[in-house]
Parts: C-alpha cells; sequence; structure tokens
C-alpha cells in the first residue's frame, strides 16, 4: 500500500465536505483508479463521471498516470519568482492596472497593453439576469502560479517581440467593480503583438488556469464552472490568427 495526499476545491470540496486528507490505496496505483476508490468512498462526488481536471505534484496528469507514495493529487473542476513583485500572482490584495504595467515596464519597450476584469452587478442565468452581491474566488495557489507562467510561455512562442507578460489574480471576496484580474504586456512598438498577446492571455487563463469563482446572491449562490474538456485545454491551441474569432 502507499499513502497519497487529495486536495479537493471548488465544488470538489463543497460536495465532500473535505478539503485535504490522506488516503490509503494500492501500491500499483493510478490516477484513475484513485478516482473509482474515492468514487465508491464518497459517492456524490461522482469522480469516475463528471470532467475534471487532475494535477500531480502541481503538474497536470493523464488519468493513466502512476501513483507513487507521499504524491499530492489535486482534483478540481474546469476553469471559469522570488522579488517584492512577481510577474504572475495569485493575491488577496486590490489590484491596479497601474500596478501590473509597472512590473513590465522596461526601457526598451515603447508599448504596453492592459487589461482587467471587473466584477459585474448582473449575472445572465438560464432563469434570466440576477444581481450579483460579490464574488468569492477560489485558486489552485501554487499551480496556477505555474500556468500563468506557462501562459507567457506560450505568448513569447507566438510573438516573438513581446518582452515582458504580467498575470495578477485575486483571491477571497471580491466586491462589486473591483478588478479580479490584471494583465500587462510589453513590446518594442504597438504593432509587435502587444494587443494580441493580451486577449490571448484572458482566453488561455479561462482555459487552463485553475481559478474557480462562486457566485452570491440574496439568497444562495453557486460555484460557476465552465463548459470546458480538460483533454482539449491541455494542448497549446494554434496561434490566435488560425483561430475562428
Amino acid at each position: 500500500m502507499i499513502q497519497v495526499t487529495v486536495r479537493l476545491f471548488a465544488t470538489l470540496r463543497q460536495i465532500a465536505g473535505w478539503k485535504e486528507k490522506a488516503i490509503a490505496t494500492t501500491a500499483d496505483a493510478t490516477v484513475n483508479s484513485l478516482l473509482e476508490q474515492l468514487s465508491n468512498e464518497y459517492p456524490g462526488l461522482n469522480l469516475t463521471t463528471r470532467s475534471l481536471y487532475a494535477a500531480v505534484n502541481q503538474e497536470y496528469a493523464e488519468r493513466t498516470r502512476a501513483l507513487a507514495d507521499g504524491d499530492e493529487v489535486a482534483l478540481f473542476p474546469p476553469v471559469s519568482g522570488g522579488s517584492a513583485q512577481k510577474l504572475f500572482e495569485i493575491t488577496t490584495a486590490p489590484l491596479s492596472l497601474d500596478d501590473v504595467a509597472q512590473r513590465v515596464t522596461r526601457p526598451d519597450c515603447g508599448a504596453i497593453t492592459t487589461f482587467a476584469g471587473i466584477v459585474r452587478g448582473e449575472t445572465v442565468t438560464k432563469e434570466g439576469e440576477r444581481n450579483t452581491d460579490f464574488l468569492d474566488y477560489e485558486a489552485y495557489t501554487g499551480m496556477a502560479e505555474q500556468m500563468l507562467a506557462r501562459i507567457a510561455d506560450e505568448i513569447r512562442a507566438q510573438w516573438p517581440a513581446v518582452k515582458e507578460v504580467s498575470i495578477l489574480h485575486r483571491v477571497g471576496r471580491c466586491e462589486i467593480g473591483e478588478a479580479s484580474v490584471v494583465i500587462a504586456v510589453a513590446t518594442p512598438h504597438r504593432g509587435d503583438g502587444c494587443f494580441e498577446a493580451c486577449r490571448y492571455a484572458i482566453e488561455r487563463l479561462k482555459a487552463i488556469v485553475p481559478i474557480w469563482k462562486q457566485e452570491n446572491w440574496a439568497d444562495g449562490q453557486v460555484w460557476i464552472e465552465g463548459p470546458r474538456q480538460p483533454e482539449l485545454d491541455l494542448a497549446a491551441p494554434p496561434p490566435m490568427n488560425a483561430r475562428r474569432e
């Protein structure tokens, strides 16, 4: 037998009623067999049938991945540096476009494009529009910051002139009108892909970064899960100009 640490996030954590637990499993266990075991022990999770991501030791993992003693296995639903100022950060602090722009400012760049995602006071549901009181964000922090850095690497592969990228995302309670995410991209000139790269960053963040939001209304709340397919999201998408808008 081996022992692994299982961490649950967002909807899964709420259903199970626990966030982290040591689980004993067989020596030849895989991610898939662990999902089956947990589904038997906690039927409400439906881990073998629902759409979810698995990560082993903070790296996305296929269900055939073999597990070893001491591994950390994170399960979560699809997603809606050492200096004082990191380029990729999950934070509880309020976000600022001036701050994220300053993080990418450098003497060889004459263009900086920024983006801010702002909490709206209205949400469109199947039943119509609802007034949102606030949003509550949760993240798998260590892995999320790694995925933000991965997005920057993908950007540089598509737009080699990009010199700096910074992406900051808030967690915890966000009030209406506050920024939940800010992005900045710096290039030598405005025609070097800074606009396209900034848009790519937010679209890619929505696909692969393990961050979730909970809509809170006067009469309840719900975790928002996107209509993503993990096996498709994990591969880097084609260049923006090759994708249908």
